[in-house]
């Protein structure tokens, strides 16, 4: 049957595993974009290292390094990270925010189908979100330009908080009590 293959990860962990600047910026991404763990920041920045990596690559080769470069830029403006008309110069200035505003969870939490990052997170695990029809249950799945369009539910779900008016809880218990005889009255009618 031959070996299993050797799964390799997708990141690299960071140099400095404790350097305190990194891990609080790593915080906030993790807050700001619902984030399970670092290791998914890590997979985004790994994306992006490869994308400047090749930039640079391409741009030390002068004229012909940017007809080689179009299949880069091409692939960035499907993926939607960079518009159309960007250069490979434009590939440097890219930041990590603009791959995971490609997350499937970032762009379900910006159309309005869930109300929080880890609301979407959830409903993505559980079926709710599906891309062009199909579901989808990968939060970190890239969305291209093309199938942002056709992000949907895939069932039926109610996402507005059902929150009481103050005392109607209060009003309501009342309510019954005073429709069930107490039980001293049911005690007197029984003897």
């Amino acid at each position: 049957m031959g070996d299993p293959r050797k799964l390799t990860n997708k990141y690299e962990t960071p140099r400095k595993l404790w350097d305190l600047d990194r891990i609080k910026s790593e915080g906030k991404l993790s807050s700001a974009y619902g984030m399970k763990n670092a290791r998914e920041i890590w997979g985004a920045v790994q994306d992006l290292k490869k994308a400047r990596r090749n930039a640079i690559k391409l741009l030390s080769l002068g004229a012909e390094g940017v007809e080689k470069g179009k299949p880069l830029l091409a692939r960035l403006c499907r993926m939607g990270i960079m518009p159309p008309e960007a250069t490979l110069d434009d590939v440097l200035s890219l930041s990590i925010e603009n791959f995971l505003d490609r997350r499937l969870q970032t762009r379900v939490m910006k159309k309005g189908l869930a109300r929080t990052a880890s609301q979407a997170r959830q409903l993505i695990t559980h079926g709710y979100i599906s891309v062009k029809g199909k579901r989808v249950t990968i939060p970190s799945y890239m969305v291209t330009a093309e199938e942002d369009p056709y992000i949907a539910h895939y069932k039926p779900i109610d996402i507005s908080v059902h929150v009481p008016e103050k005392g109607a809880a209060k009003k309501e218990h009342e309510e019954k009590a005073a429709e069930a005889p107490s039980e001293a009255q049911k005690s007197d009618s029984a003897s």
